[in-house]
Parts: structure tokens; sequence; C-alpha cells
């Protein structure tokens, strides 16, 4: 059947909006330029234990090898924070957990790709002949890529895509199809001279304009890596033990982005207001059962008590405190563990010896993130 391209795609960004979409648009599959970044980012070891990402190279330089014949591609975002995104008490407070926000609710995976299925069927009802395959995070894809491409916006200096009006707080997904679509208008990077995430980054893991060091992220520290944690970079950690907003909170952009209307991204089990004592009790029972259907899980129990263990070495000398580090320490017997708790533990020692040395940077981070954000008004 003859397509009509414009009608079509108006159709699509119609059903798009229907299943809650905040924004859908249309991509090529041409990401030579980004592929040509992304190839020196891996030769710069910036991915740090992510291998897969060097192993899957050639899936994400041509999408037709995980879909035959794909010759455009939906891009779609959805946004999920709660309530207006701010430095929140619990990264100010720092015997509270702070976890990313986009992990306080449950697992967005499944629900992006069903909604993204849905759409495909749509499609489908309008009588095209259409192939079509959903991506969330789940395959080797360059989202954010196709994302600009696709008129979402932009890929900034902290290498997160940033809306013009909605900022950066929201998940990606693709649909990939054979339908010759046409592609968006491209929105202009806006980040000008502005260099906030830069100079906000905890650890300092954005070592240029848009380009991350995955190896001193806190994301990737206390989400992809497998490993002990780098000793000179756990008191840069603060209290974040899933994850770190601190480059999107700090960016303008995102001072008037939109609440989600999703309910299944609201915070579950108290985790936006936790003390770090309070988690680190869980059994892993309790882990499991808790984050049933959280993205959390997948880090599975050892690396949750390892980065909490972290943050207890950088709270306030307490003596319950020290007493939950030990006494943690006496039913865990994984090595990882271990070592951090006793760090923990000496870090805790060594605060309740000389409690005046010692001082929690995270209002001092606020202050700052404040005075950045002034300038740039």
């Amino acid at each position: 059947m003859d397509v009509n391209i414009e009608s079509l795609q108006a159709s699509i960004n119609a059903y798009a909006q229907e299943l809650g979409f905040a924004q859908c648009g249309f991509a090529t599959t041409d990401l030579a330029q980004h592929i040509e970044h992304y190839r020196g980012w891996l030769e710069r070891q910036f991915h740090g234990d992510m291998h897969y990402m060097q192993e899957r190279l050639a899936l994400r330089s041509d999408p037709s090898q995980l879909m035959p014949n794909t010759l455009s591609v939906i891009s779609v975002r959805l946004n999920y924070v709660p309530k207006p995104a701010g430095f929140c008490a619990s990264l100010s407070d720092p015997n509270k957990a702070n976890v990313s926000r986009y992990a306080l609710g449950r697992d967005y995976h499944k629900m992006m790709r069903k909604k993204l299925a849905l759409l495909g069927q749509k499609i489908r009802e309008l009588g095209y002949s259409l192939n079509y395959r959903a991506f969330v995070d789940s395959a080797p894809v360059l989202e954010r890529a196709f994302a600009e491409q696709a008129g979402l916006g932009w890929i900034g200096k902290n290498t997160m895509l940033i809306n013009p009006d909605q900022g950066s707080f929201f998940f990606l997904g693709e649909l990939f199809t054979d339908l010759p679509l046409t592609p968006e208008t491209s929105v202009p990077n806006q980040c000008g001279q502005c260099n906030a995430c830069i100079k906000l980054c905890p650890t300092g893991a954005i070592v240029a304009p848009y380009q991350l060091d995955a190896r001193k992220c806190i994301s990737y520290l206390t989400i992809e890596h497998l490993g002990a944690i780098p000793l000179e970079l756990r008191p840069l950690m603060g209290n974040r033990i899933y994850g770190c907003d601190d480059c999107q909170l700090v960016c303008p952009f995102n001072r008037g982005a939109s609440a989600t209307d999703e309910s299944d991204f609201a915070p579950r089990h108290g985790l936006d207001d936790a003390s770090l004592q309070q988690l680190f009790n869980w059994t892993e029972a309790e882990f499991l059962q808790r984050f049933e259907g959280s993205p959390i899980r997948r880090i599975g129990y050892l690396r949750w008590l390892r980065n909490i263990a972290v943050a207890l070495g950088n709270a306030p000398g307490s003596i319950a405190t020290l007493e939950a580090l030990n006494h943690k320490r006496r039913s865990v017997s994984a090595d990882l563990v271990l070592e951090h708790i006793d760090w923990a533990i000496a870090q805790q020692e060594k605060r309740l010896a000389a409690p005046m040395t010692f001082q929690f940077n995270a209002d001092k981070l606020i202050r700052t993130a404040n005075k950045i954000v002034g300038h740039l008004n």
C-alpha cells in the first residue's frame, strides 16, 4: 500500500501521547558521527568494567544487525520524577541514604517495552505491514544518539540527553521499524558556556565537555562496578548508595521539568527518606522481597551492602553507626563486603577519636550548586 508518511507520523505521535510518552520523534539509522565519538570513548578505557560495550560495538554501529531491514527508529521519552527535582534532604543529611531518583520506584524496562509494543500494534492497526522491535536499555543501542537525531533534545556536556523544556529526568526507548519515516529537525545544542555539571561532579568524572570517565562516576561505581570501590573515591561519594543525580540537578534546564504522571515511579518503602542504618540492617531476604520489581535488585545484596558501608564510613562519627558496622561484620563472609566494612569502621573510629576534624560536605555541595545556578540566571 502507498504510505502517506506525514499522516502516518502524525498518527504515531498521537498514539505515543495516548500511551503516556512525553514525546516521540523519528530518526534514521545513520549514526556515523556518534559511533566515531563512541569509539574514542572506548579507546580511552572510559567504559571501565563494562566490557560488553566494547564487545558489542558492531551491533551498536549497525541497527540492521538487531533487526533486519531496519529503515527508521521511533524514539520516545518518559518522564520519571514524581515531583520537581532539587537537591533533596537525603543528600544534605549524611545519615540518610541518597538514591538516584530513577530507582526510587518500580523498574521502567518492562513498562516501557510494553508501551512500545502497543505502539507497534497500533501502527499495524492502521493497515501498514510493519516489522518492529522494541528496545529499552536492553540491547546494544545508542539510545541518546537516536533521541538526539529524533529531535528529543541534545546530548549535553554531562553526556545526558537534555530537552530544552523538560531537562533530562526521563527514560528513553526505541522502536526499530522497516518503515521509511522522515527524520525530525534536530534541536540545537544549548549548553553554551555553562559548565555547572562539570564543576559540581563529586568525583570529577566529567573530565571534559561531553567526556565522561565512567571509572570515576558514582553511578558506575555503585551500579555497574563489580569489585572494590577505589579508596581515593570513597570519601567523595558521600551518602550516595545507588547512582548519582548531581550533574542533572545542577543543570538549569531541569528547573522547569514537569513531574511524571506514572504512579509506578513514586518512591517505594520510604526509600527517599530512609536512614543508612535502616537499609544496612536489611537481611538478604528483605532486600530481595522489598526490591522485587525495582532496578536496584539487579546489583545484588552484596554490592548493596558494599555501597552502604562506604556511606556509613562517610557519615559523622557515631557509636550507633560503629555498632551497626561491627554487627553486620559478624554476619557476612564475603570479602568484598568485609573490605568496605573494615574501611568504614576505621573511618568511624578515627572520627570518634577526633570528632571536630570531620565535616560532611553535602551542605557545602548544595551551597556551591545554588551559587552556580545563581550565576546562570
